[in-house]
């Protein structure tokens, strides 16, 4: 079983930057895909940001695209979000989330395809 914890979430202001880190624990997590899934304050889920199995690719929300980057550490069994630029609409929990891929280096977009989530990490941007 693979335990996913998050880690780094707080109250910022705008336009300053955040890093958060997940680690997994349980099983080694290189042979899987990762990413970020966020649910603002009253609003459904939604993807923001995915990282194949190998790193070679990643993909972004519209939303995030520019200002957030994806990346992953196999060696120590972690992922990473750096948020720059944070805006008022980017308050959500985040939740990490990783599924395995077995052959495929693949990014995936559809929460529903992740078979693993941490608990998730408050972030709060403040105007």
């Amino acid at each position: 079983q693979v335990q996913l914890v998050e880690s780094g979430g707080r109250l910022v202001q705008v336009g300053r930057s955040l890093r958060l880190s997940c680690t997994s624990s349980g099983r080694t997590t290189s042979n899987y895909a990762m990413g970020w899934i966020r649910q603002p304050p009253g609003k459904e889920r939604e993807f923001v940001a995915g990282i194949s199995w190998s790193g070679s690719f990643t993909d972004y929300s519209d939303a995030v695209k520019g200002r957030f980057d994806i990346s992953r550490d196999n060696a120590k069994n972690t992922v990473y979000l750096q948020m720059l630029n944070l805006r008022p609409e980017d308050t959500a929990v985040y939740y990490c989330v990783g599924k395995t891929s077995g052959r495929l280096d693949y990014v995936h977009r559809d929460p529903d395809e992740y078979t693993y989530w941490g608990q998730g990490t408050q972030v709060t941007v403040s105007s």
